[in-house]
């Protein structure tokens, strides 16, 4: 296998500074649905009838300000994003990771379109599907940025470079995993079977959790408020109150404060949301601490288990602190990013786990036929 040379660190980097570049995207985004600006900007897609990149500073005011340069951004993660396209192309040799970044052309692509029906069409349901993608394709620029890193060079290595196992001279391989040697005759062998299930775990939260981001990108572009005010309580119960006459007794209160009227149904989505929440935060701990249990596991992925309960915790506080604060737009916008660390994080470890797992096998395997021939058997 080459060498982690100079221009694939570049290209690691420069993925890394892309990916980043759509967490400040989905930021921006929040911002806008919190501050109700998703029509702030009737038209696009030019900007009040100007070219979008020659809309006049001083123009860039209250809910304009957040929509306007919500596009800028975006057109500027289009651009970063085609560009990442075209030097994985030069670069990269794997053909799998080079359709990654076509997927990341065609998301993006896509993500723009959808933004721009939202609000040509003035339609809440695009934006939905819109804010469920975008969560969608930061997790896939996270993932790009992840397989080219010098880790992932060095998990692919573990199951291509053999001359620790021929030479018997350690047990560990550099990148922080086991050699053929160790992997044949430690426990990890018996331990794949674990690795195994983690995997399923991991995809399942995280799963959960991309579910749970549908849900809250649902109650956000109702834009009917919070349909249940209090918190940890649901109007003073363990479960809300959903017949008609509590309905309307909430909507008239509701429209003395000039708050939006709301309904069974979302009052019943905010409560799923609530309850799915803590299924994910209770799956989430129990799948990290198997993780961080098993000491057979490069220290990567130790470390990706204990950021990931540090996060479910951090979203779980922020979503309380969104009802308390009455949908406070920064608060809420905190949540939102939040939410898409959270899923991004999910994603990285199912994706290294399902490396981890088929290169150790890939090792076992040749280090069973190296067997078999020492033997005589083939």
């Amino acid at each position: 296998m080459a060498a982690y040379s100079l221009p694939k660190r570049l290209l690691h980097w420069y993925a890394v500074v892309a990916a980043a570049s759509v967490s400040l995207l989905i930021c921006s985004g929040g911002l806008v649905t919190s501050h109700e600006a998703g029509m702030a900007v009737p038209d696009w897609p030019n900007t009040f009838g100007y070219n979008m990149f020659l809309f006049p500073v001083s123009r860039w005011v209250g809910g304009v300000f957040f929509e306007h340069t919500h596009r800028l951004i975006a057109s500027t993660v289009g651009l970063l994003t085609v560009i990442l396209c075209v030097a994985l192309f030069i670069i990269e040799e794997r053909r799998w990771v080079k359709t990654l970044g076509v997927i990341a052309v065609a998301a993006v692509v896509v993500q723009g379109i959808l933004g721009g029906l939202r609000v040509t069409e003035n339609n809440p349901v695009l934006g939905l599907f819109h804010g469920c993608l975008a969560q969608s394709f930061f997790a896939l620029m996270a993932t790009i940025a992840l397989v080219t890193s010098r880790f992932w060079e060095r998990l692919e290595q573990a199951g291509t470079v053999r001359n620790e196992a021929t030479n018997h001279r350690s047990t560990r391989h550099p990148a922080g995993l086991a050699s053929e040697a160790a992997l044949h005759k430690s426990p990890l062998t018996s331990h794949l079977s674990l690795l195994t299930s983690c995997r399923r775990w991991v995809i399942a939260i995280t799963g959960m959790v991309f579910l749970q981001l549908a849900l809250g990108a649902s109650m956000r572009h109702s834009h009917a408020g919070l349909s249940i005010p209090d918190f940890p309580l649901n109007y003073g119960h363990l479960f809300p109150p959903l017949d008609s006459a509590s309905i309307d007794k909430i909507n008239q209160a509701r429209g003395a404060a000039a708050q939006p009227y709301t309904s069974a149904w979302l009052i019943l989505l905010q409560y799923v949301h609530r309850i799915w929440a803590v299924l994910i935060v209770a799956g989430l701990v129990f799948t990290s601490v198997r993780l961080l249990r098993n000491r057979f596991l490069p220290l990567f992925f130790r470390r990706c288990a204990s950021v990931w309960i540090l996060l479910v915790f951090v979203q779980f506080c922020l979503g309380a602190w969104t009802v308390l604060s009455n949908k406070a737009a920064d608060v809420a916008t905190a949540h939102v990013f939040c939410g898409a660390l959270t899923l991004m994080l999910g994603v990285l470890l199912a994706v290294s786990l399902s490396g981890l797992l088929h290169y150790s096998h890939k090792v076992l395997s040749h280090s069973s036929l190296s067997q078999s021939i020492e033997l005589g058997t083939v």
